[in-house]
């Protein structure tokens, strides 16, 4: 039996959509934020990395929802969205009053880490035009009927930015389900923006109201716990076999509360050094666990957007297979490899993804 029912590539103009605010993130490379005086700039954001990574690296019709602030900075977060292949059209600009006191665009400034030195992130979003989104800014009986989408992807750090970005979620759910479209959503939890605003309890009133219209629900042990409220037992930080017994103690516990999640799937991190960590994935659907290769000591450039590459490749394991067992190795591999590189998206082809998969080293092709 499929674990999803997805509609057919023929009768869709989008394989992903992805809801959700892209940010610059400004990047000092080796050194630190608050030393450094020069940054390289990317785009970044949670939900939006899925539909990037799909297309650059896997070749799927990407598109993503969000809203800038009508000015220089906002367009060069549209030039890097077009530079990943991924479609405009459904951005909403927001008149700039010049100053940034009614509208802004997001900036996240994020140094990478290294050895005992952990990864630091410090985001400058408040008053972003995508957190200023409201239910009926988007017609989304006309993307998702209409224009035909196959998968629809958002998540909490997108749901955590207003009042309203709750309701657009949920908004966009329904209309996904209304229309066949597949739905997953990355439960994604820091604590940075939930903080001010309830903290874990306002987030678990939001998260567990939005898991109601997920099909694919994806998120660590941390995010079940403090955006859904299920507690793993016996779970440090560093998982051995029983303790993933634990985590699969859990997902039994979720999925029997939220019988409509088809899928379920996670990473498995041990964290020795911000360079080094042990890495793989597990995966629920029909009843049943799959759990990736695990790789041991992986080392990582940059690790901010691996767990969205992972998303990303299991959404193609998915799109492409139907198969979880396939779906979560794509994911797990496509993760691993986007950790080699700077930036928050992938920079892998879907060659290196399957030559990882399929057991391939480092070595040199030539």
């Amino acid at each position: 039996m499929s674990a999803l029912t997805i509609k057919p590539e023929t009768a869709c103009q989008y394989d992903i959509l992805s809801l959700g605010e892209v940010m610059l993130r400004l990047d000092p490379g080796e050194g630190r934020v608050h030393t450094t005086r020069e940054f390289k700039v990317w785009e970044g954001g949670g939900e939006y990395n899925v539909a990037r990574g799909l297309r650059r690296c896997f070749g799927k019709r990407a598109a993503v929802v969000t809203a800038f602030a009508d000015n220089p900075v906002g367009r060069l977060v549209e030039d890097c969205i077009l530079q990943g292949g991924v479609d405009v059209s459904f951005i909403r600009w927001m008149p700039y009053d010049g100053v940034g006191r009614t509208v802004r665009n997001g900036l996240n400034f994020t140094e990478r880490g290294f050895g005992v030195r952990g990864a630091v992130g410090c985001a400058d979003r408040g008053h972003t035009a995508a957190s200023q989104l409201k239910t009926g800014d988007i017609d989304w009986d006309h993307i998702f009927g209409k224009l035909g989408v196959r998968w629809f992807h958002t998540g909490g750090i997108f749901a955590a930015l207003s009042e309203t970005t709750p309701d657009v979620v949920i908004e966009a759910l329904k209309a996904a389900h209304r229309h066949g479209t597949v739905t997953s959503y990355d439960l994604n939890y820091r604590p940075s923006l939930w903080k001010s605003i309830g903290g874990p309890k306002k987030a678990q009133a939001v998260n567990r109201e939005i898991a109601k219209y997920v099909d694919v629900m994806i998120g660590n042990e941390e995010d079940f716990t403090a955006c859904l409220g299920f507690e793993v037992e016996g779970v440090d930080a560093n998982l051995s076999n029983i303790e993933v017994e634990s985590f699969k103690a859990m997902i039994n516990r979720v999925v029997k509360e939220f019988p409509n999640f088809k899928v379920t799937a996670t990473t498995l991190r041990s964290v020795k050094s911000a360079t080094v960590n042990d890495w793989g994935a597990i995966c629920w659907a029909d009843g049943a666990f799959y759990e990736a290769i695990h790789r041991p000591d992986l080392e990582i450039l940059d690790r901010v957007g691996g767990g969205d590459s992972f998303a990303s490749g299991l959404v193609y394991g998915f799109l492409s297979t139907n198969d979880p067992a396939r779906a979560v190795n794509y994911g797990a591999a496509h993760g691993a490899l986007a950790m080699t590189t700077p930036g928050d998206t992938s920079m892998a082809t879907l060659k290196e993804v399957e030559k990882l998969m399929g057991g391939g080293g480092a070595r040199v092709d030539r």
